[in-house]
């Protein structure tokens, strides 16, 4: 199978929130928002992976569905620990980023997958 740059970069994305959530739990102490980001986190990446064998284009698209909204909810609890000051503005800023950016490549797959539907399977 051949590698996505979603799948790249959503896998990417979760070694960084592990690395994130390393970090919380170790020296910040923070263990409740710390595991709700790690889980909602890698669930993008899962998801995404999962997609690649589905059973169906609306299974596939189903399951980009779910990983953009964990996508949105991923930054909803970055922005969080940003503003309660367990991490850093420049290191939330830049998750937050690179989350965007899966958030945007995800609905641009929906959006192309979608389009590609034979009108019976919409």
């Amino acid at each position: 199978m051949k590698d996505s740059i979603l799948k790249s970069k959503s896998k990417s994305f979760a070694l960084r929130i592990i690395k994130m959530y390393n970090y919380l739990c170790d020296e910040r102490k923070e263990y409740v928002m710390s595991k709700q980001v790690l889980r909602s986190g890698t669930s993008i990446g899962a998801n995404i992976a999962e997609a690649f064998y589905a059973q169906s284009e609306a299974d596939f698209i189903a399951k980009l569905y779910i990983s953009r909204k964990e996508a949105g909810e991923t930054i909803y609890w970055i922005e969080l620990l940003k503003e309660s000051s367990y991490f850093g503005c420049d290191e939330a800023d830049s998750m937050i980023k690179d989350c965007d950016e899966l958030l945007k490549i995800l609905t641009s797959s929906i959006k192309t997958m979608k389009s590609k539907q034979s009108p019976r399977n919409s």
